[in-house]
C-alpha cells in the first residue's frame, strides 16, 4: 500500500489500490481531464462536490432548495449557497438526500437558512475529483471540501473574528420525522436525522470532530436555543458551534445508516487525523486508479469543423481563420468530456455499509455484509442499458458486490430491487431491471454468487401481482384500461423475461426456458402491424386517437416513436414485421429525420431530440445502433457520431438530459470505445467508431484490450468504417463477442470521411432473434367506439395473416370450435366480444372488448372544453356510462384547467329528476384536485335556470391519498335542461412543490336518475 494513505480509508480502498499497483502500464494523472461542473447546468442534475468513487459521502454545496432542476441540490446558474451537506444524488429526476448541512458563518449565529445563506462568485469555485472549493462572500470565508468513502472533510478559512460559527441544520431539505444533536465535548458532536421524501424512511447518523475546540454552542428546537442543553431531539433541530478567532478549522464528519458508533468507526478508520491535504491527495490517487482503467490518447473533434460568420462555436472552434487564433487542443477537450463521463459513471451506486460491514436494510433492520460491500442508489431502469455493461467490463468485483446487494435485498424484502434509495425501495420507474444486470454479469463470467437463489428471485419479481404484471401474464400484454404506461411496461417486461430465459438456458432449465422465451415475445401484442408502431391495447383493440408523437400515459417518459424500437431481444423479428431490412431502415430514417414536433403533455425528460429520437432519455439509447441490422450500417456510424458531437460538450449544460446515476455518461464512454451492447444478457457488442487514436482498457484479470483508430485525428471527420483487424487478422463482423476480448485483444479500426457502403454491407450482421416456441400474436378488434346509440359494425384482425380467428358474443371463452370469423359483426346491444387467433395448433391469448349501448335521450354540451391531452373518449365521455377508476392515468377521465367544468344536459323534454351525480378524482401531487363544490341548475327552456343543489367537497386538498369522490345531490324535481358547474380549486397551495400553478379538475361521469 502506498505510504500516502497512512490509514486513510484503507479498508475501503485496499482492493482498488492493489489493483492500481499491479498495473504494468504507467499510471497517468487523468483527474486533470475531469470537470465536475459538466452536467450541473441545463437538466443534467449533477453536483460538483467532493466524493470518492462510489462513496457513501457526497459532500457538496446546496444552492437550490426545490424544483426539478434542484434535484441534486445544486444548479450551475445559482449564485447563493445555503451550506454544504453530506449526501447528494447524481443526475436523478427526483429530489432527495442533501442530509446533515454544515455552514460556516461569522458574527451572531443565525439559524434560519435565509439569514445564514451567502452569495458566492463562480470565478471562486473550483472542483476536481474528490475536491471542491469556494469563497463565501457574505462572511469572507474560504471553504474547501474533500471526502473519503464514508467521511466528509471540511476546511474553513475564517477571517479574523472572535465569533466564527459553524451552523449545523438537520431540518434542511426534506421532511424530518425525527432528529437529535448531542455535544460530546468541545471537539466533538454527534447526531441523527430520520426523514421522508423519495426515500420514505431514511436514517442518517453522523459523528463530527473539529481540529480546534469551540468556545460555546447552542442547540435549538424550532429555532429557539435550548439553554443549558447538551442534547436536543425533535423535528426541527439545529445548532451552532462558535470559535474565537480560530483561523483554519478542519471538520471531519463520518456518516452511517446504523448508529453514531458506526459513524465514529467510519471516521476514525478512514480519516484518523486532521490532515486535509493528505486526505485530498489520497482521494485523488484513488480516483486516478479508477480512471486509469481506460487510457485514451488523441481524439477527433467533438463537433464538425466548419466556418461560421460568428467565428467560434461552443468549443472555441469554427473560426474561418484558425491559424490566426490560439485554439484549445481538440484532444484535450475530447478527453475532458470522456473522463468526466467516466467519472460520472463512478459516482453511483453508493457504498452503504460501515467499515465493519453493518448497514440498515430495506426491512429497516441492521445487517452485516460479509465479504462484500452493500450498495444503494441503483437507478436500474437507466443503468442496465450501458452503465452496468461498462462496469461488467472494467469493474467486475464491484459488479459482483452489486449482485450480492440485490440478493440481500431480496432476502430481506422478498423482491429484487427496482430503484432502492438508502433503506427504502422507491418503486420508481418500470420493469424489473436488476434482472438484466444479473444475467449480463453471469453471461460474462461473473458467477461467484448463488445463481439458483438469483434465478428464484428473478421469477418471484416477474410473477408478483403488481404494476400490471398479472394482466401481462394473463393476456400477453399490459392493457391501457388496466394499467397506465401499458406499452412501455409490456416491452420492458418482455425484455426482462428474455433475460430470465437466457439464465434458464445457462442453468439448464428447459421448462423455465420455454415459459420465459414465450413471454419474451409478448411485445408482439402491442405492435400494430397496420402502422408499424407500438400502440396501447384498449378494450380489445388499439387505443385511439393515436398520434405517434404524442406523449401520454401509455408510455413512460416518451412516445410511440421512441418506444417502437425497444425490442433489443428480438430485433430481427421486429425488422421483419416493419417490412424487412428496407422497411426497418425507412422507419429508422424517419425517426431521426422527421420534422414532426412532440405533442401531448409536457415531459421535461424528453430532450436531446434528433427528429423524434430523444437522447436525453434512456429508452432511445440503443436505437442508433440498430442500423447494423440493415443494409446501411454506415448510418449507425453517422448517427452515433452525430449524437456524440451534438448531445455532449465540455460546458455545464454538456449533457442533453438527466445524468441518471451514470447512464447518460456511460453511453458516451461505451460509444467512444466503439463498443455498445444493445441487449445486456447476450454476448455481442455492436461495433462503432472508436473516438480516440489509442484506447487501452485494463481488465481485472491483468489482460489488456488495445483499441486503435488512426483516423481519429483533428484534421478530418473520419466517422465511417473502412476496415478492421482483430489480433492482427482482418475482421469481418459488425459485432464483437465478449469472448473475443475477455482475455485481452488488439482491435484496430480504420475510419474515413466517406461511407464505405460496399465494405460495411459485406460484414456479418449481429443477431437478435427469438426462434423457439413462437407465439401467435393476439387478435385485435376494430370498432368506431366503445359505446354506441345506434348499431355498429366491428371487425377482428390479427397481425399473423395465416392465423384463423374464432370468437364468441355470449361472454364464453372461445376455442377452435367457436364461430370462425369471416366478416364484420353487427352489435346492437350491450355485448362482450371475445376472440382468439390460432395458427398450426398454437393459440393466442383471448382478446376481449365490451361495447355498451348508451342512453339516446341525453345530449351533452360543454360550455368549457376539456384539455385535448385529457379527452377520455371525446365529447360524450361524461355521459357514456363508463366510470373512471382511481388511477386517472388509465384514460377515462376528462381534464379541465384554468376554467370551471360547465356542462349542459338536454333530456329532450321535461322529465322528473330524482338524483344527479358527478364523479371526480383527486391526486394532489399531480395537480388534480377535487372541485371546491359542484352546483346543479335546472331549466325547462334552456334559458332560465334555478339552482337546485350545491354539494361541497368532503375531502381537503392536502389529503394526498389518490381517491374518487361522487358529488351526489337529491333533486326530486322536473326539468328538461341540467347545468352542471364544478368549481376549480384554483392555484395550488403554498405547501405544494408547484405552488401557485393552476389545479385541474378530472371528471367522469355525470349520472342522472
Amino acid at each position: 500500500m502506498r505510504s500516502i494513505f497512512h490509514g486513510v480509508f484503507a479498508a475501503a480502498m485496499l482492493l482498488t489500490t492493489l489493483n492500481a499497483s499491479a498495473q504494468k502500464f504507467k499510471e497517468k494523472d487523468l483527474t486533470k481531464f475531469v470537470d465536475p461542473f459538466i452536467g450541473t447546468g441545463g437538466h443534467g442534475h449533477t453536483y460538483p462536490g467532493a466524493v470518492a468513487p462510489f462513496g457513501m459521502v457526497q459532500l457538496s454545496p446546496d444552492t437550490r432548495l426545490e424544483g426539478w432542476d434542484g434535484s441534486s441540490g445544486y444548479h450551475y446558474t445559482d449564485t447563493v449557497v445555503y451550506g454544504f451537506s453530506h449526501t447528494h444524488l447524481s443526475g436523478t429526476g427526483i429530489a432527495d438526500y442533501c442530509d446533515i448541512l454544515f455552514m460556516p458563518t461569522t458574527g451572531e449565529p443565525k439559524l434560519n437558512r435565509e439569514d445564514y445563506k451567502s452569495p458566492f462568485k463562480k470565478k471562486e469555485e473550483k472542483a476536481e475529483p474528490g475536491y471542491y472549493k469556494t469563497q463565501l462572500e457574505k462572511y469572507d470565508i474560504g471553504v474547501e471540501l474533500t471526502a473519503t468513502q464514508r467521511v466528509g472533510v471540511h476546511k474553513y478559512d475564517f477571517p479574523k473574528n472572535d465569533k466564527c460559527n459553524i451552523i449545523i441544520d438537520l431540518q434542511h431539505r426534506d421532511e424530518v420525522l425525527d432528529s437529535w444533536i448531542e455535544v460530546v465535548n468541545d471537539h466533538e458532536i454527534r447526531g441523527f436525522r430520520r426523514s421522508r421524501s423519495w426515500a420514505t424512511d431514511q436514517s442518517v447518523y453522523f459523528y463530527a470532530k473539529f481540529s480546534k475546540s469551540f468556545k460555546t454552542y447552542g442547540i435549538a428546537l424550532n429555532d429557539q436555543v435550548q439553554q443549558g442543553q447538551s442534547k436536543v431531539q425533535g423535528k426541527n433541530v439545529k445548532m451552532y458551534i462558535q470559535f474565537d478567532n480560530p483561523g483554519d478549522v478542519v471538520a471531519k464528519v463520518g456518516i452511517s445508516s446504523v448508529s453514531t458508533e458506526g459513524a465514529l468507526k467510519n471516521l476514525d478508520t478512514e480519516v484518523p487525523n486532521f490532515d486535509f491535504k493528505k486526505v485530498r491527495k489520497a482521494t485523488k490517487e484513488v480516483w486516478n486508479a479508477e480512471l486509469n482503467k481506460i487510457q485514451v490518447e488523441g481524439g477527433a473533434p467533438p463537433v464538425p469543423l466548419q466556418s461560421t460568420q460568428t467565428g467560434y462555436n461552443n468549443y472555441g472552434y469554427g473560426n474561418p481563420n484558425p491559424r490566426k487564433l490560439k485554439l484549445p487542443d481538440y484532444s484535450e477537450i475530447k478527453q475532458t468530456i470522456f473522463y468526466t463521463a467516466l467519472y460520472h459513471c463512478m459516482l453511483a451506486p453508493n457504498v452503504y455499509n460501515d467499515v465493519d460491514g453493518q448497514y440498515r436494510g430495506l426491512d429497516q433492520k441492521i445487517h452485516t455484509a460479509s465479504g462484500f460491500n452493500y450498495y444503494t442508489v441503483f437507478s436500474l431502469w437507466d443503468t442496465f442499458r450501458a452503465e452496468d455493461p461498462l462496469l461488467n467490463l472494467i469493474d467486475r468485483k464491484r459488479t459482483l458486490d452489486f449482485i450480492k446487494s440485490f440478493l440481500a435485498m431480496y432476502e430481506q424484502g422478498g423482491l429484487l430491487p427496482i430503484w432502492p434509495l438508502a433503506s427504502s425501495e422507491t418503486y420508481c420507474m418500470i420493469g424489473n431491471h436488476s434482472i438484466p444486470v444479473i444475467v449480463d454479469a453471469y453471461a460474462k463470467g461473473i458467477r461467484r454468487f448463488d445463481a439458483e437463489e438469483a434465478f428464484t428471485a428473478m421469477k418471484a419479481a416477474v410473477n408478483r401481482n403488481q404494476f400490471g404484471l398479472d394482466n401481462y401474464r394473463n393476456t400477453g400484454a399490459v392493457n391501457a384500461d388496466v394499467e397506465h404506461e401499458s406499452v412501455s411496461k409490456t416491452l420492458e417486461y418482455a425484455y426482462d423475461d428474455w433475460c430470465i430465459a437466457q439464465m434458464a438456458k445457462m442453468l439448464n432449465k428447459p421448462q423455465d426456458y420455454a415459459v420465459y422465451i414465450k413471454r419474451a415475445q409478448y411485445w408482439k401484442n402491442v405492435f400494430n402491424n397496420q402502422n408499424n408502431f407500438m400502440q396501447a391495447r384498449d378494450n380489445g383493440g388499439w387505443y385511439t386517437p393515436f398520434e405517434p408523437t404524442e406523449i401520454n400515459n401509455n408510455y413512460t417518459e416518451g412516445n410511440a416513436w421512441q418506444y417502437s424500437f425497444l425490442v433489443p431481444q428480438d430485433v430481427q423479428t421486429l425488422e421483419k414485421k416493419m417490412g424487412g431490412k428496407l422497411g426497418f431502415e425507412i422507419m429508422l430514417d424517419e425517426l431521426f429525420s422527421t420534422s414532426a414536433k412532440l405533442s401531448g403533455r409536457e415531459q421535461a425528460d424528453v430532450t436531446g431530440l434528433i427528429g423524434q429520437y430523444a437522447h436525453g432519455n434512456e429508452p432511445s439509447h440503443h436505437i442508433a445502433y440498430l442500423y447494423n441490422f440493415t443494409d446501411s450500417p454506415d448510418k449507425s456510424q453517422y448517427y452515433v457520431s452525430k449524437i456524440l458531437s451534438e448531445e455532449y460538450s465540455n460546458k455545464p449544460d454538456g449533457l442533453s438530459g438527466n445524468e441518471d446515476c451514470g447512464q447518460m455518461s456511460a453511453w458516451y464512454v461505451m460509444s467512444c470505445l466503439g463498443l455498445y451492447n444493445i441487449s445486456p444478457g447476450q454476448q455481442q457488442y455492436m461495433v462503432g467508431i472508436p473516438q480516440f487514436e489509442t484506447i487501452l482498457i485494463s481488465l481485472e484479470n491483468g489482460k489488456k484490450i488495445n483499441i486503435s483508430n488512426p483516423g481519429a485525428t483533428i484534421s478530418r471527420q473520419n466517422i465511417y468504417l473502412q476496415g478492421m483487424n482483430l489480433n492482427k487478422k482482418p475482421y469481418n463482423k459488425l459485432y464483437l463477442n465478449y469472448d473475443d476480448i475477455a482475455n485481452g485483444a488488439t482491435f484496430e479500426v480504420f475510419s474515413g470521411r466517406l461511407a464505405n457502403k460496399l465494405f460495411v454491407r459485406s460484414l456479418e450482421k449481429p443477431t437478435s432473434v427469438i426462434t423457439d416456441d413462437l407465439i401467435v400474436p393476439n387478435p385485435y378488434i376494430i370498432s368506431p367506439s366503445k359505446t354506441f346509440k345506434k348499431p355498429i359494425n366491428i371487425e377482428i384482425a390479427c397481425a399473423d395473416s395465416l392465423a384463423k380467428i374464432y370468437y364468441t358474443l355470449d361472454g364464453s371463452t372461445p376455442n377452435a370450435n367457436s364461430t370462425l370469423y369471416s366478416k364484420p359483426i353487427t352489435i346492437s346491444d350491450n355485448t362482450t366480444v371475445k376472440a382468439i387467433a390460432v395458427n398450426n395448433g398454437v393459440s393466442s391469448f383471448v382478446d376481449a372488448g365490451t361495447f355498451n349501448k348508451i342512453r339516446d335521450d341525453l345530449k351533452l354540451t360543454l360550455t368549457n372544453k376539456y384539455l385535448p391531452n385529457y379527452a377520455a373518449q371525446g365529447d360524450e365521455s361524461l355521459i357514456n356510462g363508463i366510470h373512471g377508476k382511481a388511477d386517472w392515468r388509465l384514460g377515462n377521465w376528462q381534464g379541465y384547467q384554468g376554467k370551471d367544468l360547465e356542462a349542459i344536459i338536454d333530456m329532450g323534454k321535461v322529465k322528473p329528476v330524482k338524483k344527479i351525480s358527478l364523479g371526480t378524482v383527486q391526486d394532489s401531487r399531480a395537480w388534480i384536485v377535487f372541485p371546491k363544490y359542484v352546483e346543479y341548475w335546472l331549466s325547462d327552456d334552456g334559458k332560465n335556470y334555478k339552482l337546485a343543489a350545491r354539494v361541497d367537497t368532503k375531502i381537503k386538498v392536502d389529503d394526498l391519498t389518490v381517491q374518487t369522490q361522487e358529488f351526489t345531490a337529491d333533486i326530486n324535481s322536473s326539468a328538461r335542461f341540467i347545468k352542471v358547474i364544478a368549481k376549480q380549486y384554483g392555484p395550488l397551495p403554498d405547501w405544494h412543490e408547484s405552488k401557485g400553478n393552476p389545479s385541474y379538475i378530472f371528471a367522469d361521469e355525470i349520472t342522472v336518475e
